[in-house]
């Protein structure tokens, strides 16, 4: 298929564009029998020559030009209604019946608070134009009326609140909210991108509108992406800054699959400064090597790195509750663990070249040794909760 996407450079293009060029160079494998020959990609610096010729040859069109920030507010219907025109136009000049999707917004409902949006009414003007070409031309169309999008590469301070929060805590700039408690319906770049190849599949999702409430409908006149998120800017702000202060704290916030907070995460990182992608952890160094603590969970533990010079025995403690994996990674190393009260002492050998998981019992004292007499032993620590001081759960005793 050859496809031809316009504003491509724009943030949904950007992000559309790479997938398509990933799925064209073989590089993306989960679609199926999918295939892209070519990715057409037209943008405000192309010229009409270029734009006749993808049209003469596109199999599937994503208009995804628009304006949705001019100087002046009549510049709305020029971007987001003659552009398409144009588009549809030069589809008529080849006789070219492709499917044609169109990016619109909800603002498009002219509902609730969009009743009187210029930048809405630009777009219905824009739905109104393709709906009477599929009439016209028997071409099928899909018109997709975007809510609030967030993801990597969109521009802050143009192309979203979400977008501006990410860079300017990231920036330890100030943020700005007037009332926390605003909910925004968002729709994740990813989650967009794999709807819209879904589309060019032919299993795009359709839907009608109750206002500005998408209604997922199998024989809709619109489509939408099924999963979008509805949040409050307080708790946005709020996850953001706990992923600033995530190299001081070492705690991951909780990232469910699919939750927003993983997706915001991911938003989040690609906004950092070259300063901030690399962070020093803090190494509790002795005699013996070191120990660092690694990353920290409310939920899930914590991970640790042990460093044992030559000839060192680590440990020699036990736990009431708290239990832990020792996995090592690179030297040679015997594991003894003894249940309290008792004699008997079980032993692993292990090693970095056949990396092995070993339960630190509850209730068995235990211990590492490093027994090699020239390299440095490396010990990946998992423990069921991270290390608190004021109750460690950590007795001594000699195995």
């Amino acid at each position: 298929m050859n496809i031809l996407v316009t504003g491509a450079k724009g943030f949904v293009g950007t992000n559309l564009c790479a997938e398509l060029r990933n799925i064209r160079d073989g590089k993306a494998r989960c679609y199926g029998d999918l295939v892209v020959d070519e990715v057409m990609e037209y943008d405000i610096d192309s010229t009409q020559e270029q734009l006749n010729g993808y049209c003469a040859k596109a199999d599937f069109v994503f208009n995804l030009a628009g304006i949705n920030r001019p100087k002046d507010p009549a510049e709305f219907m020029e971007g987001n209604c003659a552009f398409a025109d144009t588009l549809l136009e030069c589809l008529r000049k080849y006789h070219n019946t492709c499917p044609v999707m169109l990016s619109s917004s909800i603002q498009a409902t002219l509902s609730g608070r969009f009743g009187d949006s210029e930048y809405g009414r630009s777009k219905r003007a824009g739905e109104e134009l393709l709906f009477r070409y599929a009439e016209e031309t028997g071409a099928k169309v899909l018109v997709y009326r975007f809510p609030n999008l967030f993801g990597k590469w969109s521009r802050p301070n143009y192309n979203s609140a979400v977008a501006t929060f990410c860079y300017n805590i990231a920036h330890d700039l100030p943020v700005t909210i007037n009332d926390p408690n605003v909910e925004l319906e968002l729709l994740y770049i990813d989650d967009l991108v794999q709807e819209m190849i879904a589309a060019l599949k032919g299993e795009e999702h359709r839907c009608e509108f109750d206002g500005v409430e998408t209604v997922l409908r199998p024989a809709g006149r619109y489509c939408a992406a099924p999963t979008t998120h509805k949040v409050r800017l307080g708790e946005i702000v709020e996850l953001l800054q706990r992923f600033h202060d995530q190299p001081q704290s070492l705690i991951i916030p909780e990232i469910p699959n699919n939750s927003f907070a993983k997706k915001l995460y991911s938003m989040y990182l690609s906004y950092l400064p070259k300063e901030k992608v690399a962070f020093p952890l803090k190494m509790n160094i002795d005699d013996r090597g070191s120990f660092t603590e690694l990353l920290k969970s409310d939920k899930c533990g914590q991970v640790s790195v042990n460093i044992s010079k030559p000839g060192i025995t680590k440990g020699q403690h036990w736990h009431h509750s708290k239990w832990e994996f020792f996995m090592v990674v690179s030297g040679h190393a015997l594991i003894q663990e003894r249940k309290i009260g008792s004699d008997e002492v079980m032993e692993f050998e292990v090693s970095g070249d056949k990396i092995e998981a070993v339960h630190m019992l509850p209730g068995y004292t235990h211990n590492i040794i490093n027994l090699s007499e020239t390299e440095n032993l490396v010990t990946v620590m998992w423990a069921n909760e991270p290390f608190d001081p004021t109750h460690p759960d950590t007795y001594f005793e000699p195995v």
